[in-house]
């Protein structure tokens, strides 16, 4: 304190002005983000990636908050997730018991918000005359019975996706079949394949289909996405969002936002938002099922002014 005490009380001050403005803009990220406003990174699962960005062109454009999206596949997402690369998700599953334990080693409970119901369809190319395919067919030929069916290959978006994760399930295998099944990097490149291919049954994200991007019109207009009969059904049914609701379509998912930012970030805000009024209302124009349904508003008139001819 006899070195301060040598220096002119308005030098003193200014250190520990400077002091307190350093520790202030060294402090947690908390700070200088809310539920509204700020910028935070998403990691999303590639075969969500268009739903998503739908929601983040809205949600900036009411809010003065930044969102990144970063697509990967899903064993990429979760890694990164795990890793602390982001804190926030988007995947078409929730976290297993084990990935829960990294977590709550760092004494973080995750926020889990379903906002969707995803489909995963089957693609020819119109060339092809088949508008029906059963899904025991699709699970016979990824275990190598290639027998009475007129699939070619089966083609995949990414080895490590969600989308074959969720077939390599049905077909009770562990990893993707070496023999007639392809993948490629993307949704997109799927459809352009499939399109150009007969014989290939693509699969990919239903909403890669129905908001093609404008690239991506033309070969989405050359394919057809066929009507799946389950493991249980006898009837064929379409990935429409009626069906989807009705339980008919055999290939549904949940989908869901998760949050790991232990504090009330961007995270909470975008969550509440999809989950909410306007949010839902994209999911439905997707072409996907929301998880609330939006009301309609309808305006009654007591009266009715007849247009002057």
């Amino acid at each position: 304190m006899k070195n301060f005490a040598k220096l002119p009380y308005f030098i003193f001050i200014s250190f520990i002005v400077l002091f307190f403005a350093c520790n202030q803009s060294n402090g947690p990220k908390s700070n200088k983000e809310t539920i509204l406003k700020g910028s935070t990174t998403i990691l999303v699962d590639e075969t969500l990636k268009p739903i998503v960005e739908d929601q983040i062109e809205v949600f900036e454009s009411r809010y003065e908050a930044k969102i990144k999206l970063d697509a990967k596949s899903e064993s990429e997402v979760i890694r990164a997730f795990v890793k602390d690369t982001a804190s926030i998700a988007v995947l078409s599953r929730t976290l297993t018991n084990e990935e829960m334990k990294v977590f709550d080693n760092k004494k973080i409970a995750p926020k889990v918000t379903k906002f969707a119901i995803d489909a995963i369809a089957f693609i020819t190319t119109k060339n092809d005359n088949d508008t029906l395919i059963a899904l025991q067919d699709v699970i016979a030929f990824m275990n190598g019975n290639y027998k009475g069916t007129a699939i070619k290959g089966l083609v995949f978006d990414n080895p490590n996706s969600s989308t074959v994760r969720y077939m390599n399930t049905l077909a009770g295998l562990k990893s993707i079949p070496q023999k007639g099944v392809f993948s490629f990097k993307t949704n997109d490149e799927v459809i352009k394949f499939v399109s150009q291919n007969e014989g290939m049954v693509g699969i990919v994200g239903v909403n890669w289909l129905s908001q093609p991007s404008p690239a991506m019109q033309e070969f989405v207009e050359k394919v057809t996405i066929l009507s799946v009969k389950g493991l249980s059904d006898s009837k064929y049914y379409s990935p429409t969002q009626n069906n989807i609701a009705e339980g008919k379509y055999a290939l549904a998912r949940d989908l869901y936002i998760i949050n790991c930012q232990g504090y009330s970030g961007l995270g909470m805000g975008f969550a509440s938002f999809v989950a909410g009024d306007i949010g839902q209302r994209i999911v439905l124009k997707s072409g996907l099922l929301p998880v609330k349904i939006p009301p309609r508003k309808l305006n009654i008139r007591k009266q009715i002014n007849k247009d002057k001819k």
